[in-house]
């Protein structure tokens, strides 16, 4: 019994022992507390904008207008087309290398000449119309003036097609849709007329003669009227025949009466040379005034520099001082650049149309870009709405009902061209709705009595057009 009793003390003894020890040992060896982990917030996601799609323009509408050339190319009138031909080949090629018309929404409008030689000749030029439109599809037709102008009108008129003219004379309210954008013969004549008065006051009698034929009857009305409004004392007044080519007599019975001016306005470019010869040669010393005074180097060299200094007429030289810069603010070339290119180009054949069809086609071209439409109505509907136009000489309207039956002309300031030393400079730039609205009466008297109004060229009485077209006498 003691000796279990002495074992159960021992076992007591030895388990508090390893108590003893083992408590430390395990209190030093319990694990701490695990560290806190923090997690960190989650980063914020930054999702990235998306890429910006860029939708690319549209591509610009492009389309070609056939533009019609219904002149005189070869012949005896050839001077008064080719020239004019040759200006517009320099303003289309501007125009295409330009990448074209730019219309107000956006569409480009190439360009595409198509001649037609009518050779002065009614029949032709009415061939000629007929191919451009029916076949050529073109949307708008160049013509000179005189009968091969007039003989397509009525065709124009059945097909809405437009079509301009250098001579309102032609225009009428049975041709709605003829036009004369540009040149407004012949009532650019009459600022001749104002500067004479004022360079030469002392002068007082004038001579008038022109070739017989629907142009120059129109033209001779006028320079009677000028003369009238002037206070001019007419002393001769004929009109000669258009198959003349000797001028000595007919300038031997001009200087017969004595005056102090000789006007031939109207004459064709060698009748105006002949005539200058001829006013040489019989010793004329007072004012010559003509409407063109084309290769007019050619007329010094058979005459001299001392006779020509001082003759008058009314188309300039685009290397004037006066034109550039131009007035248009839309033009498509400067004039002086585009007399370096034309004398370039095509040198010694510049004359008084050589401009012309070319500004015919920048006021078209304000058409275009207003209506953005190359469709003949749409342009002239555009020309009326517009509320500036321009033509070579600055802000223009349309005008000419009072005279031509029509508001189809394109009127505003026109120049006097004088030579001096041997260049012709303009020396006076002057509005011709001024002119009439102070002179008209003198006009439409002239008119009247030569037959030249518009209703009587169509054959009618005053009173008979009063009834058939009342809007042209509001």
């Amino acid at each position: 019994m003691k000796r279990k009793r002495t074992l159960k003390i021992l076992v007591g003894v030895a388990l508090v022992t390893v108590l003893a020890v083992s408590l430390p040992l395990m209190a030093g060896c319990r694990q701490a507390p695990p560290e806190e982990v923090v997690t960190p917030p989650p980063a914020e996601v930054v999702t990235p904008p998306p890429e910006e799609v860029v939708t690319p323009p549209p591509e610009a509408k492009v389309i070609t207008a056939k533009i019609g050339f219904n002149a005189p190319l070869t012949g005896p009138v050839a001077g008064w087309g080719l020239p004019g031909f040759y200006g517009d080949e320099i303003w289309a090629e501007h125009i295409n290398a330009a990448g074209g018309i730019v219309t107000n929404d956006g569409t480009r409008v190439l360009v595409e000449l198509i001649p037609y030689d009518n050779e002065y000749m009614p029949d032709k030029s009415l061939a000629g119309a007929r191919k451009l439109v029916l076949e050529d599809e073109v949307v708008i037709v160049e013509h000179l003036c005189g009968p091969a102008t007039t003989a397509p009108l009525p065709f124009y008129t059945k097909h809405q097609m437009l079509s301009t003219t250098l001579t309102p004379a032609h225009m009428s309210p049975a041709a709605p849709y003829l036009t004369a954008p540009i040149e407004v013969a012949p009532l650019e004549y009459v600022p001749q007329a104002v500067y004479i008065q004022e360079k030469y006051p002392e002068a007082k009698r004038a001579a008038i003669a022109v070739q017989d034929d629907s142009m120059g009857r129109n033209h001779f009305a006028l320079m009677i009227a000028a003369c009238r409004a002037a206070g001019f004392e007419i002393v001769y007044e004929k009109l000669f025949d258009e198959a003349t080519v000797d001028f000595a007599p007919i300038v031997s019975a001009v200087l017969d009466t004595e005056p102090d001016m000789f006007w031939f306005c109207g004459a064709y470019p060698d009748f105006v040379n002949l005539l200058c010869q001829q006013l040489y040669e019989q010793g004329f010393e007072g004012v010559k005034i003509a409407g063109t005074l084309d290769f007019y180097w050619d007329v010094i060299e058979k005459t001299s520099p001392e006779f020509m200094e001082g003759t008058l007429w009314v188309f300039p030289d685009f290397d004037d001082p006066m034109l550039t810069p131009s007035p248009k603010p839309d033009c498509t070339i400067q004039p002086i650049d585009f007399w370096n290119e034309y004398d370039a180009k095509y040198p010694g054949t510049w004359s008084a149309v050589s401009w012309e069809y070319a500004d015919i086609l920048d006021v078209w071209k304000q058409g275009v870009i207003y209506s953005n439409s190359i469709e003949p109505m749409d342009v002239l509907r555009a020309w009326k709405e517009i509320p500036t136009l321009y033509n070579t000489f600055g802000e223009a309207e349309w005008w000419g009902k009072e005279v031509w039956g029509s508001d189809n002309a394109l009127v505003g300031k026109w120049p006097v061209v004088e030579m001096q030393n041997e260049r012709g400079r303009i020396v006076l730039l002057y509005n011709l709705v001024d002119w009439y609205d102070e002179y008209g009466d003198f006009m439409v008297e002239a008119n009247e009595e030569h037959h030249e109004m518009w209703y009587q060229v169509m054959g009618l009485t005053r009173e008979q057009a009063m009834a058939v077209f009342p809007g042209s006498f509001e």
